[in-house]
């Protein structure tokens, strides 16, 4: 890789690091998207996006906390089989094919939560209380997918709590940042326990992703983000999951 590739790769990870943690959200599909377009293998692509997915996330824990805006009686149910869900996904191998058709439809996913405006009708003040009965297979099937495919499932869980009306955004994006760090552990220890871990040239990266995680979650827990940015993102993500069905056609 040349200077000029991992500085242009560093730049587009702090981009998609500031943008996803301002919502809570740890990139990992944003750093999977980024990857794609410089022909990396599946396996570094997974395991570049969880150890970022992990440091970004844990500032977005950190700054959403400190705000006053996690509150663990409301996570824990999600969590709970998640993170065991999360290891076992990361446990299984899929051919490269199938991963970019899963990849492909986790990035469409995404896009679609990124451009999505944030609802201008008052919210109810009073919100529904989370259901162990339903909240414990849907952290199970979202760690799973998580697992399989390298991210920590934030952009399945965040809008699932607001169309529920389990949170507000500021208590969902803390709660999906606590989430998709467990759930980035959970996947990247399984891929070291079948020595499928490879990751080239990841130092820059992180520093990337730090700073753009600090930036990001810093004025998500203060402030709101910038739609438009937010909606650019989506539009490569898109580019992105196309490419990633063409490759694998």
């Amino acid at each position: 890789m040349t200077l000029g590739t991992l500085i242009l790769i560093s730049l587009l990870i702090f981009v998609v690091a500031s943008l996803y943690s301002s919502v809570g959200h740890g990139g990992a599909s944003g750093y999977l998207a980024v990857l794609s377009f410089f022909a990396f293998s599946p396996a570094t692509m997974s395991s570049t996006a969880l150890l970022l997915n992990i440091l970004v996330s844990g500032v977005a824990v950190y700054s959403f906390h400190r705000g006053g805006h996690l509150l663990l009686r409301l996570t824990w149910p999600f969590i709970l089989l998640s993170v065991p869900a999360a290891f076992l996904g990361g446990l299984l191998h899929i051919a490269d094919r199938t991963y970019f058709f899963v990849l492909a439809a986790v990035l469409v996913l995404a896009a679609v939560r990124l451009a999505m405006a944030p609802s201008q009708r008052a919210m109810p003040s009073e919100r529904k209380r989370v259901n162990p009965l339903v909240s414990l297979p849907v952290g199970g099937g979202i760690g799973l997918v998580s697992g399989v495919v390298g991210i920590g499932g934030g952009i399945f869980l965040s809008p699932l709590m607001i169309l529920m009306n389990w949170a507000d955004p500021k208590k969902t994006a803390a709660t999906s940042a606590l989430f998709i760090l467990v759930n980035s552990l959970a996947g990247l220890a399984a891929r070291f326990a079948r020595d499928s871990v490879q990751a080239e040239d990841v130092l820059p990266l992180i520093v990337a992703a730090f700073l753009g995680g600090w930036v990001g979650s810093h004025y998500g827990a203060n402030r709101f983000s910038g739609l438009l940015l937010r909606r650019v993102l989506a539009a490569v993500l898109i580019v992105a999951a196309a490419k990633m069905v063409l490759a694998s056609s």
